[in-house]
């Protein structure tokens, strides 16, 4: 058995807009100016932050603050949202001859209703979020926990994502990682920048 995990948010799905759209509701509702786009996504993808009190000013998320943004987030988390190009295609290549998996910082019911509604939802035999375990990426235990759902050995897994924290919840795990340069941070060493390069890493893995 041969097994993929995904990140989802700036790797199969482009979500910038809902995301930080939604960030900004909250911010607002606390009093705070909103972040430009580009600036906050790349900050929710840095490791070096705490981002309760980066984006909130609170050492950590508070109820008001989950509640404000899952209430939002619910409500518009499907609008503005795609796959990037060349990603159904890739899954399509993929999936008969590697269980597929979704590893994602995200809340897992929402990522299950956002890859639903892109018409990948299906091939994905486990989508676990952060609510499916105790730590969150850069932490291992959605990886952990994927390969053990799976009953998958470490050296035939690979973990595809587009930010330092996934390559970090890799390589904490002792799996083979990929970084990819298409999401929502600008990487400027170690990061591949097209689906064909995927597709080769994935295969020199696993030839």
């Amino acid at each position: 058995m041969r097994l993929l995990m995904f990140d989802m948010d700036g790797t199969l799905i482009d979500s910038g807009t809902s995301i930080t759209n939604t960030i900004n509701f909250v911010r607002a509702n606390l009093g705070f100016e909103p972040l430009e786009k580009t600036f906050a996504l790349e900050k929710i993808n840095d490791p070096k932050i705490n981002p309760s009190e980066f984006f909130y000013g609170t050492k950590e998320f508070t109820e008001e603050q989950k509640t404000l943004f899952e209430d939002y987030y619910h409500d518009t988390c499907l609008k503005d949202l795609e796959l990037y190009d060349g990603i159904q295609k890739l899954i399509d290549d993929l999936k008969s001859d590697f269980t597929l998996a979704v590893a994602t910082n995200a809340n897992s019911v929402f990522a299950k209703r956002m890859l639903n509604h892109v018409g990948i939802g299906q091939h994905f035999k486990t989508i676990l979020g952060y609510d499916s375990v105790a730590r969150s990426k850069p932490h291992p235990d959605m990886v952990y926990k994927i390969l053990e759902t799976h009953k998958i050995k470490k050296e035939n897994a690979q973990l595809i994502g587009d930010s330092h924290k996934d390559i970090m919840a890799a390589k904490n795990a002792g799996i083979d990682s990929v970084l990819v340069n298409w999401g929502f941070s600008d990487h400027s060493e170690d990061a591949i920048e097209t689906i064909a390069e995927l597709e080769q890493r994935i295969q020199a893995k696993f030839k």
